[in-house]
Order: structure tokens, then sequence, then C-alpha cells
């Protein structure tokens, strides 16, 4: 039995394929689990709202498949952002946070990643972070029930690009169920621009941390760059996060109509669990 599961991000296959099939497809590349996502569109929203035999025909997929979904992305809350000062945003925003718990604890998906930002596309206010703190809390409370995990994903942005910025607001609401989900991409590139150590960042949050977003960036580049091209060095990251006891990873990276994608789902794969199974072994 392999020492760490590493996951697969839903959009790195192509929007058409079924459940099903993207299981299938997730597991002949080598992979032992599937992170959905419920980003900002209404169409993928909408799968929050799913009847009980639609759930169960989800689950049914799993097990006949062989392979679970177990992390969920929920980056609706960049649009419906916790922190937003209209309203409306703010409030669907909690009711999205609200469905995907619920949806998580119907299929058995252990960690709800949920982005970092206070506000996205408005100006980030002392109000916004207020308001943001708030709504986590609550959403804390929610997660606690279900006994499903949130984690704060660290972005490119001010407000949470780092671990220790993350890990400010897991000390502020103080809940067992409030965790950090941190993208090594994005502390890479926060690392070059604070001139800091992406190492002793991620040691910051020993003991908080759920899983890793093993993602490739370049300075200033933050999604779709290619792996083996940027400047992430996955080799120290995932050394450390092994040694805080992380076991969980995800390869994060996007379809983008190439006819080679499932190579490029195996290319993933395969550096990844290169360097896991050297740690595992005690390399």
């Amino acid at each position: 039995m392999k020492a760490y599961s590493l996951g697969l991000y839903e959009k790195a296959m192509p929007p058409e394929l079924s459940w099903r099939e993207k299981l299938e497809t997730a597991k002949e590349a080598g992979y032992d689990y599937v992170e959905i996502s419920i980003d900002e569109t209404e169409e993928k929203i909408s799968r929050l709202d799913m009847t009980g035999e639609e759930r169960f025909e989800m689950v049914s997929a799993m097990y006949e498949t062989g392979l679970p979904i177990r992390t969920m992305c929920v980056s609706a809350l960049t649009k419906y952002s916790l922190g937003n000062d209209d309203p409306q945003f703010s409030a669907r925003g909690m009711e999205i946070l609200e469905k995907s718990i619920r949806f998580a604890d119907d299929l058995g998906v252990r960690v709800v990643m949920i982005p970092g930002y206070d506000v996205y596309y408005r100006p980030s206010t002392l109000e916004t972070k207020r308001r943001y703190l708030r709504n986590l809390k609550r959403a804390a409370e929610m997660a606690e029930k279900a006994g499903v995990i949130l984690g704060l994903e660290t972005m490119e942005n001010e407000f949470m690009n780092t671990v220790e910025k993350a890990m400010k607001y897991v000390t502020l609401c103080g809940s067992n169920y409030l965790k950090v989900y941190p993208d090594i991409g994005n502390l890479t590139n926060a690392a070059v621009q604070y001139q800091s150590d992406v190492l002793e960042d991620l040691e910051l949050g020993r003991g908080n941390i759920t899983s890793m977003h093993l993602k490739e960036t370049l300075p200033g580049r933050y999604r779709e760059v290619p792996y083996g091209t940027g400047h992430v060095d996955f080799e120290a990251a995932i050394k450390k996060a092994w040694e805080m006891g992380i076991r969980r990873y995800v390869t994060e990276f996007w379809y983008k109509g190439s006819e080679n994608w499932k190579e490029d789902l195996k290319f993933a794969h395969n550096m990844m669990s290169e360097i896991l199974d050297s740690q595992s072994k005690g390399a």
C-alpha cells in the first residue's frame, strides 16, 4: 500500500467527459483520486443542487471505477467572495459554501478548498477583511457539524499568498475544521516577490496543512505553465511537506484542447509520483 495519495484536478480533463469517464481516465493515468471543481460558472454551481439520485449515481461511479472524488475546489468563491461588500455576492458565497459542505458530506469528500480572497473583483478594504473573517467563522461552524475539513488555498494576491497569511485566519477562527491547503506554485511566486524562503513559509503551517496543490508557475505567471518549464522546486517542496507529515497531493493543471492530453496526465503523475516514491522509501 502506498504511503501517499496523489489526486488529479478535474479541469485537467476535457469538460465534456462524463463523471465515469473522468474517473476511469484518472485511474488509467495512475491517480488515486480526483479533485472536483465548483467554479464560478452556473453550470458548475448547479452541481450543488443535484438530486439525491444524481448524487448516488456519482458515488456509484466511484465504487464501480475504483477511484473516488476526495477533495473539492470551490473557486466560485472568487466571484462570490466571502468578504464582498455587495451583500448579494457575499450572501451567495455563503450559500454556495454551505451547499458545498453538504455536497462534500454526501459524496465522501474530505477537504473543501476555498480560495484565499476576501474580495477579488473589488478593492480589498478593512471592512472586506472583517466580513471575510466573520463569514469564515460561520463556515467553520458548518464544517464542524458536517465533519468536513475546510482548506484555505494560498492565492496570487496580497491578501493570502503565503502560508503565514493563511495561518492568521486559522488562528483567528480557532477551529479544528479550518486548515490550510497551499498551492506550492503560488507560494514560490510569493517567495520570489518577497525575497523569502518558501520552505520556511511552509513550516509555519506545521500541523495545519491538509494537502498540497502541485502547480507549476513562473514569476508573475500563475496558470498554464507546463511542468518542468517553470521555477517551482517540486523535489524540495515535497521533501519538506513529507517531513511535515503531508501525505495528500494534487497535480493542478488545465486541459487546453491538446490532442495529447492523456499523455499530459501520465507525465504529471509520473513526475510527481517519482518524487513522492523517493520520499516514502526514505530517500
